[in-house]
């Protein structure tokens, strides 16, 4: 037998003891995820797209750093 985690394992059980969550799962999941896509709207999106440096979090220093010597 192949290794299963301790969580495959749950869920496995779980299921197998609750099998209305298989449905339930399926139905929320078309809830959000299984939309139909808009391709103008998602050209849009991608034409407003801004490059995004490497460093995000501060800007990068314009001159030389100061070493402080």
């Amino acid at each position: 037998m192949a290794y299963e985690s301790e969580a495959t394992r749950f869920l496995r059980d779980l299921h197998d003891r609750h099998p209305e969550l298989r449905e339930l799962r399926a139905r929320n999941r078309a809830t959000w995820w299984d939309r139909p896509q808009d391709l103008e709207t998602q050209r849009e999106r991608d034409a407003a797209k801004v490059p995004q440096g490497a460093y995000v979090y501060f800007p990068r220093p314009s001159g030389p750093i100061d070493s402080g010597g």
